[in-house]
């Protein structure tokens, strides 16, 4: 319980904590409907690809307008072919998120995954496990831009947003 001021009354509110560790707030069926969900750009802003060592956050929104997604874009600072792309619901909760370029990732059961790896959202688990990349999904990591290009077809995003390349991209 915690005790809450409200003008000249305290009264008792009961405050629940939730492990938001795991991003396990979704049922995995309502991560397969999010993940499956129609994306477009929100708007017609151009967004420039990041350079070494930076990110933007994209909003997206469903088709319907019933949800807000959010399309992250990081880059390495050292290493030109090293980054992540990733797909978020309601802020917090990540629904697909592909590493490339860097260290293999360790699953939850200790089975070691290449640096190339895709992590799809495992309701009780979130975004913890990860399972090797597809070539069928995704063509030539190396190549950044279509990698992208890739990444937002994986992710339903029918509508992309207006991304303006660097001289790295």
């Amino acid at each position: 319980m915690f005790d809450l001021l409200l003008g000249e009354h305290i009264g008792k509110i009961p405050v629940v904590m939730r492990d938001r560790s795991s991003n396990s707030d979704l049922t995995q069926p309502e991560a397969d409907t999010l993940i499956a969900a129609e994306k477009r750009k929100v708007d017609d802003n151009e967004w420039v690809y990041p350079g070494l060592g930076g990110g933007i956050t994209v909003p997206l929104v469903s088709t319907d307008k019933r949800e807000n997604f959010l399309l992250d874009v990081s880059r390495s600072r050292i290493d030109l072919k090293k980054g992540s792309y990733q797909n978020r619901a309601r802020r917090v909760i990540v629904l697909v998120r592909l590493c490339f370029g860097g260290r293999p990732h360790t699953n939850p059961d200790g089975a070691v995954i290449e640096s190339n790896h895709l992590h799809i959202y495992k309701a009780g688990h979130g975004d913890k496990w990860a399972r090797p990349v597809d070539p069928s999904d995704f063509g030539d990591l190396r190549d950044l831009w279509q990698t992208l290009m890739d990444f937002c077809g994986y992710c339903n995003v029918v509508e992309p947003p207006n991304f303006k390349r660097d001289l790295f991209s």
